[in-house]
């Protein structure tokens, strides 16, 4: 009984915490504006989520979360203007097809289509490099891509798990404000987990300068 009892408020307590951060999230996201919130809001929830997935539980949620955002708050919206500048020639491109005649639509829209999935998989894995390594701005685009084609299998998973709960929030909007994401979070950071640990000894062996934060790093 009292294990059961336990376990029941273990459950209780970690729902508490996941909606906790992501309401977090949203109040930080908004409190930059969104349009220069959303980044340094995103990274620092990514963080927390990774030192939980590391069995870090007892971090300061609050501490932690204000530190990063604003450590990480002109760095990050430098990488988000680079991203957005991406899908600007990417959405010019678009426009630029759907603007020719029919019969060649068909044949600019599949080169498009192939450059607009790495776009898509770099944002998968963006958010999970950064926090998991001290990179430069353009080397985490880089890495990111890289990651992901080199792992396409999880990258494919990680796409239909994403993509399967922002349908069921979808269909249930009431839990949006409190699980949205935190639980798109924490797949995605689970699979660039996985990724790295896959990885690792060969970058450590071909590229020493890729430290992995361990302990008191870069992201406290």
């Amino acid at each position: 009984m009292h294990y059961a009892l336990g376990k029941l408020f273990t459950i209780c307590e970690w729902i508490m915490k996941l909606a906790y951060v992501n309401l977090l999230w949203l109040l930080f996201t908004v409190a930059g504006l969104i349009v220069f919130g959303f980044m340094p809001a995103t990274v620092s929830l990514f963080t927390i989520v990774r030192k939980w997935q590391m069995n870090q539980t007892e971090v300061p949620v609050w501490d932690t979360f204000l530190s990063i955002y604003k450590k990480e708050f002109t760095k990050s919206n430098l990488l988000g203007f680079m991203l957005v500048i991406w899908a600007g020639f990417l959405l010019l491109d678009l426009h630029f097809v759907h603007g020719l005649e029919r019969s060649l639509q068909l044949v600019f829209f599949v080169p498009l289509l192939i450059i607009s999935v790495p776009y898509f998989i770099t944002l998968m894995y963006l958010f999970p490099v950064y926090v998991h390594y001290d990179l430069r701005v353009t080397e985490y685009i880089k890495n990111s891509c890289f990651l992901g084609i080199l792992n396409l299998h999880i990258t494919i998973i990680l796409a239909a798990s994403a993509g399967s709960i922002i349908f069921l929030l979808l269909y249930s909007p009431v839990f949006i404000p409190f699980f949205s994401a935190i639980s798109i979070t924490w797949i995605l950071m689970y699979g660039g987990m996985y990724c790295f640990k896959k990885i690792e000894p060969r970058q450590n062996q071909r590229q020493p300068e890729l430290t992995r934060h361990t302990g008191l790093s870069r992201h406290i």
